[in-house]
């Protein structure tokens, strides 16, 4: 008893409304009912479930909106109104009892009424808490702090017996548990006092994660799943639709706060980004309402995250509505998105979010709509419902109602027993303090069950047994984890539109968090979006990046917001808003889009090109050319024309020709180390050859004209054995040049990747760059001296001097070889090999036209110059 008036004390002094005087009620609780007569909103009155006995009791001047005695009593608090009314203190007379002012939450006042209905259910049932009566109060927390504070001081308190006289009078002073609040604020504040006093508290609301932290809150428990699988589950969802640019707005309490931030948290991990979070109350000044729906009138953000509380919901769309905002794709938290209420904004249709499983609770939608006008008569609370209900007053002069209303016919959140969510939770949370209570008084004994109705039962005993609890009732399983949470399950709801233009909720899907990983979210139906739309919609800060492209921040905006850059040369990106392009491998290239690597392609001079072509049939037309002149000459070989340049060194350097052509038609095709060693040494051995055989004719002239001379014996130290000789001797050189680079690093294929990036160039390496030009630096020395023995032969007396063709001849080669090097090292790819074939053949077309055209011609078109005298004839 000292407890009780210490905490009586306490109770006054913390509570904001403290009042310093106390009311003593006489009668029976009937009486406490007629007493309060007044149907003002905001007034409170006394339900007329109430006991017979007639007890003295002593309390605060506040009365429970429903009251019941029993044995045992359970208290309920819900926010039966929206607001509290607002006295200002003079401190000169002593205050009123806090009051509750606006319209009735038609919706809570289910929730209360449910509680009443689940306890009637369980004092009628044989099999739990049997021979045991359980009574209740039921306050009304006006949604208010203060309020919920001052009844829970008084729910902590009781009404205990002056003196007993009867047995239906309360035996214990506190109540054994309390159901409630709706709010997490508000249920945060009572669960701080009570925990203090192990009085349970099972909350069918409040989904606040902070609530799960025992230490803070060690008697609270809770038959709807925290906001922290919520704020994942919506998280999971926003990510699902692929929506990264959203707004969000919540309520500005416990509830709206907690939940945003760990939906920001988890949205976070997702890669989401938040336009903007804007937080409020629903008592809040308008110009502060006003001001959030104009930052989401302005936002670009097609998605909004709305973490708020179906009050807080109601005040922001009803400014909305005052000038409805551009087509919005809202994302509702439980606390409003299953509210019949709200359906009726037009705007929201589309509307998705998680609400709690739809259940069924047999019986209880005939108890709610079963009001007879003289129970309505008897609750002041009934009594303000049915008066705004009906327009119309019980009791009074002046529009009466007349006893035809029937609620039946009604539709509004009190009525709306289709689907029953959080009025389930209720029902769940009464039979789980009821079972708690069960398993603390009753026993099986014989298979049959008794109950200790006189045994004095302490809360803390209930709070022991109300964390093992494990029942099923109506199908649906009831249990706590350790932190007085239950398994989470919700369903996906979806504000979708009928014919006839009335948005109704409809089951889409569901999250379920007892699923491993990745499995929990499921949707089976398809959804309705704003305005109607079946596509879903997009909210994004930047256009995906296509493949091909990589994203790059834009500086000071959030992580969405990005610009698409083209990959660099040679790197791709195969996946859309792909942060990096990897390169390709070296010898893949991108294609035009950038989005995937292809081989590279091979690029070498092959036979079916044009160039290759035309570069052949010149290469055999030289080949053909020099075999015709040879077999004019061979035709012709005992004329004079023939015999007077050497006809041996003709017909070999005719046969060196020949094979200058030919060896042409070894640089092209593909490229492999055979190919490249023979079209090396080949070009420089013919060429030597060539030249060689040159050179010697030049030393023939020179030699002849000199052995003119008298007392001359020259030419028998060059006669037709040492010609032989020199030209095998020069041509000697060069195949030891060959052998020597062929031995130490000879040409061999390769992969050119560096001349070009986007293709392959198959090639001929040189292996040794000396060898190389070893063999070209050989045959333009030999070139040279042969040019200047030409020039010093070019004037000597004769009708027809060989040397001056041999000079043309060699200036023409001198000219097309110091032309070749800049024009090989500068040309690339496949193009270097037709720039050397080039260069041979012309030089070998500049030799077999200006040594042996002039002699074809004589011989085919002049034969009268055919003749020894006319070649002896000096100019």
């Amino acid at each position: 008893m000292e407890i009780k008036v210490i905490l009586l004390g306490l109770g006054l002094a913390l509570s904001l409304f403290e009042v310093n005087s106390v009311v003593t009620l006489n009668g029976s609780l009937n009486g406490l009912t007629q007493r309060t007569g007044s149907t003002e909103a905001g007034t409170d009155g006394v339900g007329t479930q109430t006991s017979s006995a007639k007890c003295n009791l002593q309390g605060t001047a506040r009365l429970p909106a429903f009251l019941e005695d029993g044995d045992y009593v359970i208290g309920g608090v819900f926010s039966i109104h929206f607001n509290m009314h607002t006295a200002i203190h003079n401190y000169t007379t002593m205050p009123e009892p806090p009051r509750c002012t606006g319209s009735i939450n038609r919706r809570e006042l289910r929730f209360s009424r449910a509680m009443i209905f689940a306890i009637t259910e369980i004092n009628n049932s044989t099999e739990l808490l049997p021979g045991i009566r359980l009574g209740y109060q039921i306050h009304d927390s006006c949604a208010s702090v203060p309020v919920a504070v001052h009844v829970t001081f008084q729910l902590l308190n009781g009404q205990d017996p002056v003196f007993q006289t009867g047995e239906n009078c309360s035996r214990s002073g506190m109540v054994m548990g309390v159901v409630g609040e709706s709010g997490s604020t508000p249920s945060i504040s009572i669960s701080r006092i009570i925990g203090s006093f192990n009085v349970p508290q099972v909350s069918h609301f409040a989904t606040c994660a902070c609530l799960s932290d025992k230490q803070q809150y060690p008697t609270f428990f809770r038959t709807i799943p925290s906001d922290q699988f919520q704020a994942e589950a919506l998280a999971n969802l926003v990510k699902h639709f692929g929506w990264t640019w959203i707004g969000a707005v919540r309520s500005d309490s416990d509830y709206g706060n907690n939940g945003m931030a760990s939906f920001l948290e988890a949205a976070h991990r997702e890669g989401i980004c938040v336009e903007y979070s804007e937080s409020f109350f629903r008592t809040n000044p308008r110009s502060k309402i006003k001001r959030v729906a104009d930052v989401i009138r302005r936002s670009t953000a097609m998605v909004i995250v709305a973490f708020t509380a179906s009050g807080e919901m109601r005040v922001l769309l009803e400014e909305l509505a005052r000038d409805p905002p551009p087509p919005r794709q809202w994302i509702g938290s439980e606390s409003w998105v299953t509210d019949q209420n709200l359906l009726r904004f037009d705007f929201c249709a589309g509307a998705i979010g998680f609400g709690i499983q739809k259940s069924v609770i047999p019986g209880l939608r005939d108890f709610l709509l079963d009001l007879s006008p003289s129970e309505v008569a008897a609750s002041p609370l009934l009594t303000e419902f049915w008066e705004d209900t009906f327009n119309c007053r019980l009791g009074k002069s002046e529009n009466v109602c007349d006893g035809t209303e029937d609620i039946k016919m009604l539709k509004n959140p009190y009525t709306e027993t289709s689907q029953f969510r959080i009025t389930n939770m209720v029902y769940k949370a009464v039979y789980a303090i009821a079972h708690a209570i069960h398993n603390a008084v009753c026993q099986e004994t014989n298979l049959t069950t008794r109950c200790d109705k006189h045994s004095r039962l302490e809360s803390k005993q209930v709070l022991t047994e109300l964390k093992k609890v494990n029942f099923s009732q109506n199908g649906y399983d009831v249990s706590f984890d350790a932190n007085g949470d239950p398994v989470a399950f919700y369903e996906l709801v979806n504000w979708q539109k009928t014919e006839g233009g009335v948005i109704e909720l409809v089951t889409v899907g569901y999250y379920d968090a007892s699923l491993p990983m990745g499995q929990e979210f499921r949707i089976n139906r398809n959804l309705s979006w704003m305005e109607g739309g079946t596509r879903v919609p997009v909210s994004v800060c930047t256009e995906s990046c296509p493949a091909g492209t990589r994203k790059v921040l834009q500086k000071g905006k959030p992580i969405c917001c990005y610009d698409c850059i083209p990959c660099p040369e040679g790197e791709i990106s195969n996946a859309t808003d792909s942060p990096d392009c990897i390169p390709c491998p070296r010898e893949f290239w991108p294609n035009a889009k950038r989005n995937v690597c292809f081989p590279k392609p091979v690029e070498f001079l092959s036979f079916d090109e044009v160039l290759s072509i035309i570069l052949a049939v010149f290469s055999v037309g030289g080949a053909c050319l020099a075999i015709i002149t040879a077999a004019v000459f061979f035709r012709h070989r005992t004329t004079p024309i023939v015999r007077a340049n050497n006809s041996e060194l003709s017909f070999l350097l005719l046969f060196s020709l020949t094979l200058c052509f030919l060896c042409s038609l070894t640089f092209i095709g593909t490229p492999s180390d055979w190919s490249c060693m023979l079209r090396h040494t080949a070009f420089g051995i013919t060429f030597v050859l060539c030249i060689s055989c040159v050179l010697g004719k030049t030393i023939v002239v020179l030699m002849a004209f000199k052995a003119t001379l008298p007392g001359s014996n020259m030419m028998k130290w060059f006669g037709p054995p040492q010609q032989r000789m020199t030209v095998v001797f020069f041509t000697f050189i060069q195949v030891l040049i060959c052998t020597v680079w062929l031995v130490l690093s000879p040409p061999f294929a390769m992969n050119n990747l560096t001349t070009y990036k986007e293709k392959i160039i198959l090639e001929c390496a040189l292996g040794s760059a000396i060898g190389f030009w070893a063999v070209l630096g050989y045959i333009g020395l030999l070139a040279v001296f042969c040019f200047v023995l030409a020039v010093l032969a070019r004037k000597l007396p004769d009708n027809f001097n060989e040397a001056k063709l041999i000079t043309f001849s060699m200036l023409i080669f001198c000219a097309v070889w110091i032309t070749f090097i800049p024009a090989y090292v500068s040309s690339p790819g496949k193009f270097t090999v037709a720039v050397e074939i080039f260069a041979i053949l012309a030089s070998s077309f500049g030799l077999i036209l200006c040594i042996f055209a002039p002699k074809c011609f004589i011989i085919l078109f002049q034969p009268e110059k055919n003749t020894k005298k006319y070649l002896m004839n000096k100019n």
